[in-house]
């Protein structure tokens, strides 16, 4: 294999990082052209700027939805698609270093956004580079698009799938090696219903996370926690209350987590058992899967479905949860949010879409996804790990034949979305060669 990384090529990579990862760019109110705030538009500028100081040729959405970067020639169009909006930076006390001022120590790249995905977007722009500086012509277009709302609702990647021409192939480099080929559908919904005038209960949570703990403040507390016991649910008494414990997940990896909302639910449901919504809480009991509820939903590429209740809110006017699926790839989306609608309707329960994300399923045996396979196994000598599986969701699923490829190595910790992120300069070299080389064999 040729050798495109040099030592200088990734010193100017990291240069260069440093003055993205200077800009604080989570998302923001909306100003003029600024769709997500100034943090996340000045961010695009930045990695645009860099683009053309290397070579690249640049576009930026009028609108400021979107950007991207390009080199090479042909008809046919190789994606990498990026973001350059991050999560905020969150307790400062809690990080040794500025989390908006990347420092080098000990081997590392300290930031926000140095794993997620700052740090990746750059280092495979200078990698690609390094192929054509090698003397290499590219056969397609190489294409760096850079959303900036990633880590909220993606309305970047509509605008850009509205406007712009689609990809023929690509790689999202924003998630682990080898590469993920198949990522469940993302269905967001409530379960609204009858209120009650025994209850006023407002256990609100994120959608995508298994709520790690409840508290509740209601009448019959003696009563309340009489019923948790029986459950045998770990719960001890508050000021004011009490407080049930879980074990709080990613809503993707729901069944591995312990949903306090949910063993609430079940215990009122012995207190108050008129009340629809305990009802079917009953019903669904700590079964994140749904089998209780939709009997098996799964298929042979991702396995089962989960599902996910964060919230819980009873008052007189009505009762409303809060659910997060995520569905295997080849389920029919539209049959199974019909037989979730029918599941409610005997507790006087109806089905309100909030938001959905297809799935991503490019099967293992297409060119593309052999050819990563093959460079990864190639550069790194790992021959054990295999193609994934995820709930989880990237940029790749919102772009034609396209994965997940990347750029954190399966040895790499993950410090995404906390403290003190970090990527150590030698995993980052590593990713560029995989990078590199795959590009070289798709495109060259």
């Amino acid at each position: 294999m040729e050798t495109f990384i040099t030592d200088k090529v990734q010193e100017n990579a990291i240069k260069e990082l440093g003055k993205v990862v200077a800009v604080p760019s989570y998302c923001e109110d909306a100003e003029e052209n600024a769709p997500f705030g100034p943090g996340p538009k000045k961010a695009l500028e930045t990695v645009l700027k860099v683009a053309e100081s290397i070579g690249y040729t640049t576009f930026i959405d009028p609108e400021g939805y979107y950007g991207y970067a390009e080199i090479g020639e042909g008809k046919e169009i190789f994606g990498l698609v990026c973001h350059m909006d991050v999560v905020p930076a969150g307790n400062i006390d809690a990080w040794n270093t500025e989390p908006f001022k990347m420092v080098e120590k000990d081997g590392k790249l300290f930031g926000r956004g140095t794993q997620d995905d700052k740090g990746p977007s750059v280092a495979s722009m200078f990698a690609v580079k390094a192929i054509m500086d090698a003397g290499h012509t590219f056969n397609k277009r190489i294409r760096f698009i850079f959303g900036t709302d990633e880590e909220t609702l993606w309305r970047c990647m509509a605008q850009y799938n509205k406007k712009e021409d689609p990809i023929d192939l690509g790689i999202a480099p924003d998630s682990e090696f080898p590469l993920t080929y198949a990522e469940k559908g993302l269905q967001q919904s409530y379960l609204t219903g009858p209120g009650s005038d025994e209850l006023n209960l407002s256990l609100v949570n994120a959608f995508n996370a298994v709520p790690g703990k409840a508290v509740y403040d209601g009448p019959k507390q003696d009563e309340v926690m009489a019923a948790l016991v029986a459950h045998k649910f770990d719960a001890e008494k508050v000021e004011g209350g009490i407080e049930v414990k879980g074990n709080s997940v990613h809503a993707m990896n729901a069944p591995q987590g312990t949903n306090a909302v949910v063993r609430l639910g079940m215990a009122l449901a012995d207190v108050f058992p008129d009340i629809e919504v305990l009802k079917f809480l009953k019903k669904f009991g700590e079964d994140a899967n749904a089998t209780n509820l939709l009997g098996d939903v799964s298929d042979d590429v991702s396995g089962k479905l989960t599902f996910n209740i964060s919230s819980l809110e009873i008052s007189p006017k009505g009762s409303r949860l809060q659910i997060d699926m995520r569905i295997p790839v080849k389920i029919d989306h539209d049959e199974l949010v019909q037989k979730v609608a029918d599941a409610v309707k005997p507790f006087n329960m109806k089905y309100e879409n909030f938001d959905y994300v297809a799935p991503l399923y490019v099967p293992t045996d297409t060119e593309l996804v052999k050819t990563l396979m093959s460079t990864y196994q190639d550069v790194t000598g790992d021959t054990e790990s295999k193609p994934a599986i995820s709930g989880g969701a990237t940029f790749a699923r919102t772009m034609n034949n396209c994965v997940a490829f990347g750029a954190m190595l399966p040895t790499t910790p993950d410090f995404m979305h906390q403290a003190n992120e970090n990527w150590s300069k030698a995993d980052m070299r590593k990713a560029m060669e995989i990078i590199a080389e795959a590009v070289y064999r798709l495109c060259v």
